[in-house]
């Protein structure tokens, strides 16, 4: 009979981890002795424990996070029956209809963050992925997928998938009559904090500059932006004023369309003194239409922004915004794709996230004349 050979040490040891992880002695998310702990226990190598480790990579029952050590996978427990009853080993967040350079700005950069933090932390794999014409989804059963561009996206599309039971979460848009699971920023309190902080300065006519993609026609953000201008100047027992009421048309956020809007709510025979700019981006550009003016910021008149771009800290004067904390956002997303999945929708299928106000220096109480 032919000698069983013995495995080599790195598998000896990477075995008997395994059976520990396997048992329950190593819990869930607990970290994994190092390279050096494990040379000493086992009186090896730290290039044959490096190798045990690497092999438990390999089978999927740790998971390494930079800077932080090896951890005990989460999913290390769970048998096939449990693959095959689709655990989501996966997450793409997918988007369409736009290009790379949509993710330089800071909400959509700080969602991937959240998302692959996440996903990290659960120890299970993050990709992106483009939609291409044909609007088919990575065909993998053990996968969820973030929809970060849902209003680009036909309808009856979104629908199908939900049909087909696919894990889908939606983030900055929502459709609740599909049932699909979303997060969304909490737009609404997002433009009352900004006219309420204006307000509490003693400034009662403001101006606010929204954003339409076709001739006054806002987004589910931007509605909701104004909804919280006129709850916090109702609350005040202020007027709401349409002609303090500015929508410049455009797909995307520009500095042109912030000064076409201050010049606009200028020229009014009773001018503001304050303006709510929905956009970093159409605040820096009221900003700079305020100067060609000779007016001072916030001497003369106080502005603020919306998303904290990284810029606003360090302009001058520093901008006064709202930060929509969107690494959260990607977060929760995750949670929600990795929650008890229900086919009829049912259960939690909503979560929202509260934004900050950030007080800077283009803001200052008004001026008695």
């Amino acid at each position: 009979m032919k000698k069983q050979e013995k495995k080599p040490l790195y598998q000896q040891i990477a075995q008997d981890l395994k059976a520990k992880i396997l048992q329950g002695d190593m819990k869930p998310d607990e970290p994994v002795p190092t390279q050096i702990e494990l040379s000493r226990f086992y009186n090896i190598s730290e290039i044959t424990s490096r190798r045990a480790l690497s092999e438990l990579v390999q089978e999927d029952l740790i998971y390494r996070v930079r800077g932080k050590g090896t951890f005990v996978k989460r999913r290390a427990f769970q048998d096939e029956a449990d693959d095959r009853a689709g655990a989501v080993r996966r997450i793409y967040c997918i988007y369409y209809n736009v290009e790379l350079s949509f993710f330089m700005h800071k909400f959509y950069s700080d969602l991937l963050i959240g998302l692959q933090a996440e996903c990290e932390q659960n120890g299970i794999s993050f990709y992106t992925h483009k939609l291409d014409h044909d609007l088919e989804l990575p065909k993998d059963e053990q996968a969820g997928f973030v929809l970060i561009t849902p209003a680009e996206i036909p309808m009856d599309k979104l629908r199908s998938w939900r049909e087909e039971n696919r894990r889908l979460v939606t983030v900055h848009f929502y459709y609740p009559h599909l049932n699909i699971p979303y997060v969304i920023m909490d737009n609404l309190t997002g433009g009352y904090l900004a006219t309420e902080h204006l307000l509490s300065l003693g400034h009662k006519r403001i101006g606010i500059i929204l954003t339409a993609y076709a001739q006054n026609h806002l987004n589910q953000e931007f509605s909701l932006r104004l909804e919280g201008y006129r709850l916090a100047l109702s609350q005040h027992g202020i007027l709401f004023d349409p002609d303090l009421v500015c929508i410049v048309e455009g797909k995307e956020e520009l500095e042109e369309m912030g000064a076409q809007g201050f010049h606009q709510l200028m020229d009014l025979e009773q001018q503001p003194t304050a303006i709510f700019a929905t956009s970093d981006y159409k605040a820096h550009g009221a900003i700079r239409a305020a100067g060609a003016r000779g007016l001072a910021i916030p001497g003369d008149i106080s502005i603020v922004g919306y998303d904290d771009i990284l810029i606003s800290r360090f302009s001058n004067p520093g901008l006064t915004t709202v930060n929509q904390n969107t690494e959260l956002l990607g977060k929760r997303a995750t949670k929600l794709l990795l929650s008890e999945w229900r086919e009829d929708g049912s259960g939690n299928i909503k979560d929202e996230i509260v934004p900050k106000l950030v007080v800077r220096h283009s803001t200052a109480p008004l001026i008695a004349p």
